[in-house]
């Protein structure tokens, strides 16, 4: 890392963006933060960092703020994010997603700024050929959110390939859990993860935890994710950023196995101590049995290990911020 550069993180409001953030600030570099707080929450961002409200969709504002700041490097995690939504609204993802993120590498580029990370998706590979999912799948977006962040990753290649822009692109399927210290975690309106839904059930927020199918050919019939701590995927981001210095790179993140519906709900009631009560409902569309993604390029080129591999030390973090905050940052 070049000395006296500042990072800009996009998102670094939102969840996975608020952990890359302390995670960076921890090992001490300078960070400047955009977001809209469409998703995000400003009491997720500490008071001594700068912090820019705006939105990728202002080009001017993305021109003063690298040239504003020495801005070494990007860190993009901003974007609609909600793989059912971008179902009903294709457009708001494959076009917002895409024109921000290439308003974006524009900026970039144009003020010399050439290493970008992206949080990308594992929701490029649809449903996967086989699973673990390694980066060597075939790449068949599931949604149109997948197919969104397909596009930029293109892009990436491209402004690699034409003007030097070195890039990373991580792909993960679940963020769960919450900062160790507990001062930082999941607050999304609606929720649609499944940690901490089932939390809100264990904290009476909500009757119960609705099961989407029991009968997928998997060990117990509800399907099976891959789960991986948040602070894992903020080091993933930083280790990132090292490769950056010699070349681009690829890599899916994964917690090396997955977890059933039904394990994630037994988890929780071993964490908390409390009856959860569950119902089963009809089956999603386009909800594959297993979705697990393999890690291990991550592992060997990046030197990234899951430090939170456990699903109760995943669901013990996520139990121990909705105790702290049960109403989220209340913003």
């Amino acid at each position: 890392m070049t000395t006296g550069e500042t990072l800009l993180v996009t998102g670094g409001a939102g969840y996975v963006g608020s952990h890359c953030v302390a995670e960076l600030r921890a090992r001490g570099h300078r960070v400047v933060v955009l977001d809209n707080l469409q998703q995000g929450h400003r009491a997720a961002v500490p008071t001594d960092v700068p912090f820019v409200a705006g939105d990728l969709a202002d080009a001017a504002l993305l021109r003063r703020v690298f040239a504003e700041h020495r801005i070494g490097a990007v860190l993009h995690f901003a974007a609609n994010s909600l793989v059912g939504e971008s179902m009903r609204d294709p457009f708001k993802y494959v076009g917002d997603n895409v024109t921000n993120a290439l308003n974006l590498l524009r900026a970039a580029v144009d003020a010399g700024t050439r290493r970008f990370v992206l949080s990308s998706t594992a929701n490029l590979f649809g449903t996967p050929e086989r699973t673990p999912i390694d980066e060597t799948v075939t790449i068949d977006p599931g949604s149109p959110y997948g197919e969104s962040k397909f596009i930029v990753e293109r892009m990436l290649h491209w402004a690699d390939r034409v003007y030097g822009l070195r890039f990373a692109c991580l792909r993960y399927f679940n963020a769960a859990g919450a900062h160790p210290d507990g001062t930082l975690g999941e607050d999304h309106d609606p929720e649609t993860h499944l940690i901490p839904i089932v939390l809100d059930a264990a904290l009476g927020k909500r009757s119960h935890v609705e099961i989407f199918g029991d009968d997928y050919a998997t060990p117990d019939g509800t399907c099976v994710r891959d789960y991986v701590h948040v602070c894992d995927l903020a080091d993933a981001h930083v280790k990132a950023l090292d490769l950056l210095a010699t070349r681009s790179g690829h890599f899916n993140l994964g917690n090396g196995q997955g977890y059933s519906v039904k394990q994630v709900i037994e988890a929780a009631r071993r964490v908390t101590g409390r009856d959860i009560a569950v119902k089963v409902g009809p089956r999603r569309p386009g909800d594959p049995a297993t979705l697990v993604a393999a890690s291990a390029r991550a592992m060997s080129e990046l030197g990234w290990t899951p430090r939170f591999p456990d699903l109760d030390a995943i669901v013990r973090t996520a139990w121990e911020w909705k105790r702290r905050h049960p109403d989220g940052y209340g913003d």
